[in-house]
């Protein structure tokens, strides 16, 4: 029944980022899709940790390699995302609380912490992909070498603060505003690069045998499963989504699930093409060419230009790479805040956190620059993207858990079908992330 669970107004508990709480007014002309645009924004700052740097070289690496056979493997990514997505908005909705406030209020003290840790690390792995992608960036496009690209991203904390000072819609745009400049990017690569649309189409949709069969085939889509969720989203959507100016009534509350769910599913689609964008251009442009050994960023950047034969491919290439950096540093700020005030009830001015997560990024990768170079950074790359899959179910299982709760859920509990898909997922995932690492230590070894 939905008065088996508290609002946030009986409870003496902060609301999640009382910053931007309510802080976004919506419309209420009886036209849908104009109350639709109030709830856009949210869905889209998740979306941004779907084509962060950490995604671009599986992609890359994908294409090359097996032409556009694992373009079902993002399909299926994509769609176990928006599910897990849908739970996460859900549960900030229904319950008033986000992910980190609830596992704080539901488990003791020694478990809250562990989870808190586990969530601080998923975000500092997220932001050295973020580091190492922005100063890759400047590179390509500055011939700013890279220990200085890495000490230049530490400035982004200077537009994080001025576009909170603006507020909440704002930022949201300005995000907004760069996707739109990602997926420009390679529309136009994709019309560049003159794939076969037909094989593209069939491949998104009817896997390959061979993707099983194939080791080194398997090893990369573990890797996109495995990292195309990212834990610190599932914190992030269930806090945001609470910025609109709903109804804080059973009523209010199904209507804002319906639009925000729209806005996740749009945003997610978005997040779908770029990511299949990537990997097609990589297929077409490089395994097409018979060069089935491009993986790295930097590789894939020079041969762009000369493969297509657009002198200019490569600079776009570049520019979205930057504005994906950037993107996955205004969303890992917002991130970081939601789990240390959720959890430890720890309050950090924008900024301070901002340099905290930067500050643990920054240093290790400085140090392998400094020693290994290049080719450092891309060893780096990858373990930001094993570390993700390990923290990975320390957020899933417990949204699961609380989005299946009648007590705390009311009427918006999950339906008996939706929780078992639910937890499919969650047994895939954890179960794809357990193999990636044994397949990742096995190569290292």
């Amino acid at each position: 029944m939905a008065t088996e669970y508290q609002p946030v107004s009986d409870i003496t508990v902060q609301p999640s980022l009382p910053e931007v709480y309510s802080s976004v007014r919506l419309s209420r002309s009886p036209r849908y899709w104009k109350r639709l645009l109030g709830f856009l924004g949210p869905g889209f700052l998740i979306s941004v940790g779907y084509m962060d740097p950490g995604n671009w070289a599986t992609d890359i690496a994908g294409g090359s390699q097996f032409g556009y056979a694992l373009l079902v493997v993002i399909m299926a990514s994509n769609l176990m995302a928006i599910l897990l997505q849908s739970l996460s908005l859900k549960l900030g909705i229904a319950t008033e609380r986000d992910l980190a406030q609830l596992c704080r209020e539901n488990t003791g003290r020694g478990s809250s912490v562990f989870l808190w840790i586990m969530a601080e690390i998923a975000i500092a792995a997220c932001d050295l992909a973020e580091v190492i992608g922005s100063a890759i960036a400047l590179n390509l496009l500055f011939h700013i070498p890279l220990l200085w690209g890495v000490l230049i991203t530490g400035l982004d904390v200077l537009l994080i603060l001025l576009l909170q000072r603006w507020g909440f819609r704002v930022v949201e745009s300005v995000v907004i505003a760069l996707i739109g400049t990602i997926l420009g990017m390679f529309c136009i690569q994709m019309v560049l690069s003159r794939p076969e649309y037909g094989s593209v189409l069939f491949h998104l949709f009817v896997p390959s045998t061979h993707i099983v069969t194939n080791h080194a085939m398997l090893y990369i889509a573990i890797g996109m499963l495995g990292a195309t969720v990212m834990p610190h989203n599932l914190y992030l959507h269930s806090s945001i989504v609470q910025s609109r100016q709903y109804a804080r009534t059973p009523e209010g509350k199904r209507e804002a699930i319906h639009m925000a769910n729209a806005d996740s599913a749009l945003a997610l689609t978005v997040a779908l093409f770029v990511n299949a964008a990537i990997l097609v251009v990589a297929a077409a442009v490089f395994h097409r060419s018979g060069h089935v050994e491009v993986a790295a960023i930097e590789d894939a950047y020079k041969l762009l230009s000369p493969l297509v034969g657009a002198g200019f491919a490569s600079t776009l290439f570049a520019i979205a790479l930057l504005a994906s950096g950037q993107n996955s540093s205004i969303t890992g700020t917002l991130a970081g805040q939601v789990v240390m005030e959720g959890f430890v009830r720890m309050k950090v001015a924008p900024w301070a956190r901002r340099l905290i997560t930067r500050s643990i990024a920054i240093v290790p990768t400085i140090l392998v620059v400094a020693i290994n170079g290049e080719q450092g950074t891309e060893k780096l790359l990858i373990l930001s993207q094993v570390i993700l899959s390990l923290q990975l179910s320390f957020a899933v299982v417990p949204l699961v858990v609380f989005t299946s709760s009648r007590k705390r859920m009311g009427e918006f509990v999950n339906a008996p079908w939706l929780k078992a898909t639910a937890w499919v997922v969650a047994a895939i995932i954890a179960g794809l992330n357990a193999w990636l690492l044994v397949l990742t230590f096995r190569g290292a070894a």
